[in-house]
């Protein structure tokens, strides 16, 4: 009986000294680095105006359309998202290759994405979500070929266009992994100040 008091006792403690250690100390200690090193990120990256106001954030896509969902022709358009960019319903659609609601969604995107910027190769990220459904950007692809539209609905030379475009792309991280990417939040709030 005293031997498992004992250890029971030993147990609590060794759990109450972990739970400190690890659950608070090691917390605290990573969140005051995190606040040091990288403020911006360990912050989520948030988007501000001039005068502070947050408008969203580097990570999470937004939605630009209108009240009735047509995309808003001056803007370039995010990745579909299965999620409706909610950031607090981050979700893919989970539907296998031959779901009939992923084809039917499929090819719903390819006929908006060709009613907007005219007929030809579509990418892939034009037409599918990410697996988050929160991705800000899309393909370097996809970015041009959204550059015609949105320098017409603007009024403003292709090229000046394309230059935006080839100033926000990100490049593969560290060098090798993944693709080319446009951030299209953040591509979009540089047209606006242009």
């Amino acid at each position: 009986m005293r031997t498992t008091l004992r250890t029971t006792a030993v147990a609590v403690r060794a759990m109450v000294v972990f739970t400190l250690l690890l659950g608070v100390a090691y917390m605290l200690l990573i969140t005051a680095v995190g606040q040091v090193a990288l403020p911006f990120q360990a912050n989520g990256s948030l988007i501000k105006t001039a005068d502070g106001t947050v408008t969203g954030s580097q990570l999470i896509g937004q939605s630009f359309q209108d009240a009735d969902g047509n995309a808003l022709p001056q803007y370039f358009q995010s990745r579909p998202s299965a999620a409706s960019y909610d950031s607090s319903a981050s979700t893919g659609s989970n539907l296998g290759p031959e779901n009939s609601d992923l084809i039917s969604s499929i090819q719903d995107g390819r006929t908006t994405f060709e009613s907007l910027n005219g007929p030809g190769s579509i990418p892939a990220d034009a037409v599918t979500a990410s697996g988050s459904g929160l991705d800000p950007d899309i393909s370097v692809e996809n970015a041009e070929r959204q550059v015609a539209r949105i320098a017409q609905a603007r009024g403003i030379p292709s090229s000046e266009v394309s230059a935006l475009v080839a100033e926000h792309t990100l490049p593969r991280d560290l060098g090798y992994l993944g693709d080319p990417r446009v951030n299209v939040v953040e591509l979009n709030r540089a047209l606006d100040a242009r």
